[in-house]
């Protein structure tokens, strides 16, 4: 599948004059990254993600999971509980995993006035450490579904196989996958201005959070070469509307569905 935008030649040649930061400031950065997401939360509590209604029209898994019976759900990244709560409103009988990397993320989840310890557990993880094991909070093959919502860009590219391998220990064979994140050349990726490119397509926002541009093949590549297979894996275009500039943005996302094979939890 062909890439849906296609850089005018000014927007090409600012990508290509831009510059890595130093090893020091990205080294930086990665051991900050805890603490960076921490302040995040701290400056912006719950008033700066909208909660996520609009995955179980992007997602029939969802459904099809409650339809079945139930089942467990677990939100890696789940921030300030964005996607536990609009789901755990329209299909209560699922039971839901959170966890994230920032402690005051998961304090805030916590303080919900829906957090229910019966059908909720949530906890502090860093993905990418396999020290502990996810399977010390959560039974191993014991998860139906997983959502990656805006993950694996704010983790660094040498992290993301070792990411999925940990939250595969938790999935059941067969499982499912879901998540949407940042696309190449998404107009967000376009705005960043000298300084703040960490290595290709990788980038670092002012407040030190960092953020990756995929491209599909880079997505099913990671997922594939994990054990899983591809359900579907596509770029998703949408139109954001600055009101406070008067203008309208192009924004690109990757959107996948994939599922662990039988034989992979162990590998």
């Amino acid at each position: 599948m062909s890439h849906p935008r296609i850089l005018s030649r000014d927007e090409q040649e600012k990508l290509d004059k831009e510059k890595n930061i130093s090893d020091f400031q990205r080294t930086k950065l990665e051991a900050d990254a805890k603490k960076n997401w921490d302040l995040f939360y701290k400056r912006n509590a719950d008033h700066f993600f909208k909660d996520r209604h609009w995955l179980t029209r992007e997602f029939e898994v969802i459904r099809l999971l409650h339809e079945a019976g139930g089942g467990r759900v677990f939100e890696v990244g789940c921030g300030v509980g964005n996607t536990i709560y609009p789901l755990r409103e329209e299909f209560p009988d699922l039971f839901f995993y959170g966890c994230d990397l920032s402690p005051r993320a998961v304090d805030l989840v916590k303080d919900h006035v829906q957090y229910d310890s019966e059908k909720i557990c949530c906890f502090q993880s860093d993905i990418t450490n396999p020290d502990p094991p996810l399977t010390q909070q959560i039974p191993p093959q014991s998860v139906d579904l997983i959502t990656l919502i805006y993950v694996l860009s704010a983790i660094t590219p040498e992290k993301m196989s070792l990411a999925i391998q940990n939250i595969k220990q938790v999935l059941k064979p067969r499982g499912t996958v879901i998540l949407r994140d940042y696309g190449l050349y998404d107009h967000a990726m376009l705005r960043f201005k000298s300084g703040h490119k960490i290595q290709e397509n990788f980038y670092k926002r002012q407040d030190g959070t960092r953020a990756y541009y995929f491209t599909i093949e880079e997505m099913a590549a990671l997922f594939e070469n994990e054990g899983f297979e591809t359900c579907f894996n596509y770029y998703v275009e949408k139109e954001t509307s600055n009101k406070k500039e008067g203008i309208s943005v192009p924004r690109i996302f990757v959107q996948s569905q994939f599922r662990l094979r039988s034989q992979s939890n162990s590998s």
